[in-house]
């Protein structure tokens, strides 16, 4: 059975897409606004091209968002495994894991209006549910 919720993350992300496009320099303009020393880190992570991490981040953000409801083990065991080791192996503190989650999702709900509540109620969902995922890894 399909949660309804995959459908109106689904809707709202493919509008968002059709009326702004890659919202990779978007996300990444605010998640550096709000952590300007992160700039370094995907430099040393990537240092021939940051901006390739870059877009692999944003890419599986935006996996994330579409897989929260359709497949929530599988979200949660990435989760349970990448928080750990972004913070321990990769330097990367939790505050910037949930921070790229949230930009990302202010960045559509403020380019793209829901349609309606139940589409709103979805992206709260989807925000709590994720952020959670953070939160219970944070230290782990």
């Amino acid at each position: 059975m399909t949660d309804p919720r995959k459908a109106a993350i689904d809707a709202r992300l493919e509008r968002y897409a059709e009326s702004v496009g890659d919202p990779t320099a978007a996300v990444m303009a605010r998640f550096y606004e709000r952590h300007p020393d992160a700039r370094a880190s995907f430099a040393h992570h990537s240092p021939h091209n940051p901006a390739s991490l870059e877009a692999e981040m944003v890419g599986n953000t935006l996996y994330y968002l579409m897989s929260l409801f359709e497949s929530p083990l599988e979200t949660r065991i990435y989760f349970d495994t990448s928080v750990p080791h972004h913070r321990v192996a990769l330097n990367v503190p939790p505050d910037w894991f949930r921070d790229f989650i949230e930009l990302t999702i202010d960045e559509i709900e403020g380019a793209t209006a829901a349609v309606d509540e139940g589409e709103a109620r979805a992206w709260a969902d989807l925000r709590e549910g994720l952020v959670a995922l953070v939160e219970r890894n944070r230290f782990v």
